[in-house]
């Protein structure tokens, strides 16, 4: 069972958003913010937290992976035909692959050869699916539909046709095929701290313990941000119904039992109101008790006027002065900065301030992805500015300085003075300073003394007030007013407090009486009651909120990553050996990367793999610090043939300009090693690097393998015309002579039909081909391929055959001086007469003529020095 397979079947234990975020592991290599939103969103909807705009998990499925097929099934692709809807590439064409060895794809850029990859990785389930496949731009939407495309393949012999349709699953024959291009390449090189490498799909469960991780960070954020504030209800706690049910509020309270003791009927109201009198004013020791609680209220109030008072009193004051006087004056003397750097040169208004450093910032951050082989702000003058994405030039030096300005001590102090004020101001505008007195408390205070009530609502207000004074200082610099002392109520709270309590202990001392215990206990439950329906929706809510902690407590045990760490050791066990370490060092080896190694090692920790293949490196930093672009291409075209090479079955490869960003040593590499692949396998490789090509042609013929060329033109019909012809560049002496002749056929219609201009602008391109020609004939033919400018080798063997005369060096001069005279447009903006086409047409013919000559001369010669 293949690796993949293995985490399907794994992930179909997994709960339906963990299985969501595998999906999306495997689609891309980086998840979006988006992402990370969704997974958040289901992870909750999956414990009891609905999500506002009712997202549902995409659990991974069959059909996103490649489909198993038998290691006996031996499957070949013979045609990709019937294509529609797919960018602007013309519809009913037919692009053949041959079985066995190596088809070649040339197609220029912009010539649609991208259409046909994008196609190839969808219906192949390759490992890279997000470049969307769109219908052509210039149809009206109602002649556009799905993309579709028919695969002729053979089965074991038995030819068929496989069709398929963008948004539906991909034929699972058609998973036999492996795809590599530049997209893919990126998901081969770790770029974490540790160097390794890691076969494609094993390293989703490191990235899965990653998201579990970020999940648990998003968790705890808003399990802090939606604690419930109990301390309100501290007045209700007792030995009461009510009492008791508030003590132990929790995420289990229901609704229903915070609405049975807070709703009273008139009878209830009416009783608790006859026994409040009575026991008032018959029962001494009962109105002891009474002013008991009062006192307890009243003593908690003073209380919190005196913690929420010492929030905002002097001492306060003062720190966030010191602090904001302290920012005030670095961030004046990073603006004198700012000002004597953009006076030593003419820059924009505002150049130094917040708007332009924030700018700036941006700019060092995107340069890391637009520049990664570049050191910010180190960019140099040829590199394009991160901002206007032109030439930098004298800008670079610039950037230079703007960065040393950055740097400058006025400037970082002014940050660090920020953040300490920011650390110090940040909880401070969070404070709540209302001090949730509710009705009946504010009512009996303001019964036993109106002054002190009336007090008690001002330094509330007084509270608030002080508090966006303090903010708006913060910012304005403008302190007058904020440091003087607010008039706290706290202290005459709590000699009320005293008061109300030597009532008691007086009414008690006097009084023995007993008698109504029973009633007194009613009383309480009712008063409790009562109190409790004043403030029922705040514990509602309080209960709510209780509930959502609950809910986000089991969200934690849902992003444990032990299990991860389980199945990726087990999966390593299997995946991760001694013989890929072999086959990935073989293949470095082979594609010029030999310096670099891999090592078999052990290790686990959250989600990482038991066994990991480390990558060699010289230093410990980023391997894209360290190692060039065409380093990381061959390591990333290595991975594949070797993870390719120790998979099941001799399934087909395909190659999406696979030698992007290498040189030409590491082009004839890669050229002789999918030669040495295609005496294996089925090989087809998409390129637009015609020297590669022809290294791939070369390295063919030396290993024989049958190899197949081709190219995708743009014509009126479309983009993407199969031809089965290469370009004029990469044809032979002898086609491109027959393309001549095709070409003199037109010229020679334009001249009858009197399109003169035309007619000479053609004329001018076919001298050009001419002496495109002339050049390949020297090589072709006069020097027999002893040496040729797009192979590595100079055959000395082909000597035998080469004769060159005093004739031919004539035949050649003449040529090339005729050609180039009329080349380039040459004749038109000089004035120069261009030939008529029979004078062309014979000029092709004495070339055609010359070939055949030394041809038949070479062969002859040859023979005789070979006898």
């Amino acid at each position: 069972m293949s690796l993949l397979q293995e985490i399907l079947n794994w992930s179909q234990g997994l709960p339906a958003w963990k299985s969501d975020a595998v999906a999306r592991l495997l689609a891309k290599q980086t998840l979006t913010t988006e992402d990370q939103d969704d997974l958040f969103a289901l992870l909750k909807a999956a414990n009891g937290i609905p999500d506002p705009k009712g997202r549902n998990p995409n659990p991974l499925t069959a059909d996103q992976i490649p489909a198993p097929v038998k290691a006996t099934t031996h499957v070949e692709l013979l045609a990709m035909k019937n294509m529609r809807h797919v960018n602007a590439i013309a519809e009913n064409q037919r692009l053949s692959f041959i079985p066995h060895g190596m088809t070649v794809i040339y197609g220029d850029n912009g010539s649609g050869k991208s259409g046909y990859s994008r196609v190839f990785k969808r219906a192949c389930r390759a490992r890279d699916q997000m470049e969307a496949i769109y219908p052509n731009a210039a149809l009206p939407a109602s002649q556009t539909g799905k993309a579709e495309a028919v695969f002729e393949i053979k089965i074991d012999g038995s030819v068929q046709d496989e069709h398929w349709s963008d948004g539906k699953a991909a034929p699972a024959t058609l998973s036999s095929f492996a795809i590599f291009d530049s997209h893919c390449a990126r998901a081969y090189l770790d770029s974490e701290d540790d160097f390794s490498y890691v076969p494609y799909g094993l390293d989703v469960f490191e990235r899965l313990a990653k998201v579990c991780k970020h999940l648990k960070t998003a968790i705890e954020t808003e399990h802090t941000q939606s604690a419930a504030d109990l301390t309100a209800f501290a007045p209700l706690h007792g030995e009461t119904a009510v009492g008791k049910l508030i003590s132990g509020l929790s995420a289990r309270t229901t609704k229903a039992q915070i609405e049975a003791l807070a709703t009273l009927s008139q009878e209830d109201l009416a009783q608790h109101a006859s026994l409040d009198k009575s026991l008032k004013e018959n029962n001494p020791k009962e109105k002891a008790t009474q002013l008991r609680l009062r006192a307890r209220r009243v003593a908690a109030i003073a209380t919190n006027a005196k913690n929420k008072g010492a929030l905002v009193d002097h001492t306060v004051v003062t720190r966030l002065r010191k602090l904001a006087d302290s920012y005030r004056t670095a961030q004046s003397a990073a603006a004198l900065a700012a000002k004597q750097f953009t006076a030593s040169e003419s820059l924009l208004p505002g150049t130094g301030g917040e708007a332009w450093r924030e700018l700036f910032d941006a700019a060092r951050k995107f340069a890391e992805e637009s520049h990664p082989d570049k050191v910010f702000p180190e960019l140099g003058t040829d590199s394009p500015c991160p901002l206007c994405q032109q030439p930098l030039a004298e800008g670079a030096a610039r950037l230079q300085r703007f960065e040393s300005f950055i740097q400058a001590e006025a400037e970082k102090t002014a940050q660090e003075r920020r953040l300490a004020l920011y650390a110090e101001y940040k909880p401070f505008i969070a404070n709540i300073l209302t001090l949730n007195i509710d009705d009946v408390t504010y009512g009996e205070i303001e019964g036993l003394n109106p002054q002190l009530a009336n007090d008690v609502k001002v330094f509330e207000k007084s509270l608030v007030a002080r508090q966006e004074a303090i903010k708006a200082a913060v910012i304005s610099h403008e302190w007058e007013g904020t440091e003087q002392a607010l008039g706290n109520p706290s202290a005459q709270l709590q000699v009320l407090a005293n008061k109300l309590n030597a009532d008691a202990e007086t009414l008690e001392i006097a009084s023995d009486e007993k008698a109504r215990a029973a009633l007194q206990k009613q009383f309480i439950e009712l008063d409790a009651r009562v109190r409790l329906s004043q403030v029922k929706d705040a514990v509602v809510l309080a209960v709510t909120r209780l509930g959502h902690q609950a809910k986000l407590k089991k969200c934690l045990s849902d992003i444990k990553t032990n299990s991860i760490s389980r199945k990726a050791s087990e999966l390593a066990e299997k995946v991760v050996s001694k013989e890929l370490a072999e086959a990935l060092n073989c293949e470095f080896k082979a594609l010029g990367v030999g310096m670099l190694r891999v090592s078999l090692q052990s290790r686990s920790d959250r989600g990482k793999a038991l066994h990991k293949l480390k990558l060699e490196l010289p230093q410990s930093r980023n391997p894209g610090e360290i190692l060039s672009e065409g380093e990381q291409r061959a390591i990333a075209i290595g991975s594949f043939l070797a993870e390719v090479g120790l998979s099941d079955g001799k399934g087909g490869i395909v190659f999406d300009d696979p030698v992007s960003s290498l040189d030409h040593r590491r082009r004839e590499r890669v050229a002789k090693r999918l030669a040495q692949e295609a005496a294996q396998r089925q090989v087809i490789v998409f390129t637009h690097d015609i020297y590669f090509l022809c290294l791939l042609a070369e390295e063919a013929k030396l290993a024989t393998v049958p190899i197949a060329t081709q190219s995708l033109t743009r014509r009126s019909e479309g983009f993407g015309v199969a031809d089965p012809e290469l370009p004029f560049e990469g044809k032979s002496t002898s086609k491109r002579i027959k393309a001549l002749k095709a070409q003199h056929q037109t010229i020679a219609k334009l001249h009858r039909d009197g399109e003169e201009q035309q007619c000479q602008r053609q004329t001018v391109d076919a001298y050009f081909r001419l002496r495109m020609t002339w050049e390949r004939a020297v090589e072709e033919v006069l020097l027999r391929e002893v040496i040729l400018r797009f192979r590595k080798g100079v055959e000395t063997q082909r000597l035998a055959g080469v004769v060159v005369e005093d004739g031919d060096y004539a035949k050649v001069y003449a040529g090339m001086t005729k050609c180039s005279n009329y080349a380039h447009d040459k004749a038109l903006q000089g004035g120069i007469a261009v030939p008529d086409p029979d004078e062309l047409l014979a000029d092709i013919m004495e070339l055609d003529a010359w070939r055949e000559g030394i041809e038949k001369r070479g062969k002859m010669t040859a023979q005789k020095r070979k006898a």
